[in-house]
């Protein structure tokens, strides 16, 4: 997949939407989605001078925070797509990262916002902005929102019945190159605690999902469900330390 920077300072790849990436109905699964975010958000990165290479050799990893994306329309198996990302620098201790999905006639299709960290990898500790600043040139931002507010904070609602989920144990597909669960893996493991006949052939209207704490190999996450209306809620934990939450929504 390669790309282009714009003058606006955004990076864009074309791409199809391919067959492992949507679910029984054709549609694009969130989590595939959420695959293609983290790629282009790696190349866009690397080609600003910023990406995984320059950051390793620091002892520093990039890590997502916290993700906020709407599907305005689900786009289908082999439709022909656009994806647009850019970085909106930093705010408070996150660094802030859109994306928009659009089709061949330039409507958009998926439009997202995301909340990154930067690791000390050797500590696991999250550095300050202002420790890395100067990493990241203020020439490469650009303040256009795809959605205007920062990623929140997801929680499960109080008031609202947990069900319990199973548990999942992290293993081999699960893990990323930084050896801890890849984030779109969260958001497959949360789809598959909804029972498939709510779900089937209904479109996800809205995912937002928080990122609390990382899970390794043989890690035992227990999860929790809860809903209300069209909407979603699960929660993973690990020895009650909670570890990710996820609320998805669905069109009526």
């Amino acid at each position: 997949m390669v790309g282009q920077i714009t003058p606006e300072m955004k990076y864009v790849v074309d791409q199809l939407v391919p067959c492992f990436g949507v679910d029984g109905g054709k549609r694009l699964k969130p989590a595939a989605f959420m695959d293609m975010a983290q790629e282009i958000a790696y190349l866009a990165a690397e080609a600003m001078h910023f990406g995984y290479d320059e950051l390793a050799s620091a002892g520093t990893a990039w890590v997502l925070s916290r993700l906020h994306f709407r599907f305005v329309e689900v786009p289908l198996w082999r439709d022909r797509v656009r994806l647009y990302t850019w970085h909106k620098g930093p705010y408070g201790p996150f660094y802030l990262r859109d994306f928009r999905l659009c089709g061949e006639n330039g409507a958009p299709l998926v439009e997202a916002t995301s909340s990154w960290v930067i690791l000390d990898v050797a500590s696991r500790r999250m550095m300050r902005t202002n420790e890395i600043t100067e990493m990241i040139p203020e020439s490469t931002i650009c303040h256009e929102d795809a959605i205007a507010e920062p990623a929140g904070k997801v929680a499960m609602p109080r008031g609202l019945e947990r069900e319990e989920a199973g548990e999942h144990l992290v293993a081999y597909s699960d893990v990323d190159l930084l050896g801890h669960t890849n984030n779109a893996r969260y958001v497959v493991w949360a789809m598959d605690c909804i029972p498939y006949g709510e779900i089937s052939g209904r479109d996800v209207s809205e995912v937002a999902v928080n990122f609390n704490h990382e899970t390794r190999p043989g890690d035992r996450v227990r999860l929790q469900r809860c809903r209300e209306g069209d909407s979603f809620w699960v929660e993973g934990t690990v020895e009650d330390r909670p570890v990710f939450c996820a609320k998805i929504s669905f069109r009526p």
